[in-house]
């Protein structure tokens, strides 16, 4: 595996009225594609929470997660010790509040050794990319 995603790519992928559907829908079927285990629950969060005009029920979104994309998707976890070496990384890479959420997936993709890291939020990430991280993406 040598591409990631992040969770915006997952969701878009999901829900059809999403901007970019139709490419992340296709990147999801011809890659082999990895992900951080922390996507997961926010894309739960983002298909039950109603904040994006759409509401899912918990079970039906789980049951969609795990049946259509989990089997396709190689899930990088992070340890405690990880964690909180990320957490020290944060000021160097210019990662503060939020935006420690955004640099797990990175550090995840990094972990996996992924060359290619698939975002709809480039910019989010592009903002504390150094050298040797994976080629931030557009689906």
């Amino acid at each position: 595996m040598s591409a990631f995603i992040d969770t915006s790519v997952l969701v878009a992928a999901i829900v059809s009225g999403e901007a970019y559907h139709k490419e992340c829908d296709a990147l999801m079927d011809r890659e082999s594609l990895g992900m951080y285990s922390h996507g997961l629950a926010e894309a739960f969060s983002t298909l039950t929470g109603g904040r994006k005009g759409f509401r899912m029920s918990p079970l039906f979104a789980a049951e969609l997660i795990e049946t259509d994309y989990m089997p396709f998707l190689s899930i990088t976890t992070l340890t405690p010790s990880e964690l909180l070496r990320l957490m020290r990384e944060a000021e160097s890479r210019g990662v503060r509040g939020g935006g420690i959420f955004d640099y797990m997936h990175l550090v995840a993709a990094r972990k996996a050794k992924a060359t290619r890291f698939y975002t709809l939020n480039e910019s989010h990430f592009r903002a504390f990319y150094r050298a040797g991280d994976p080629q931030i993406l557009h689906p």
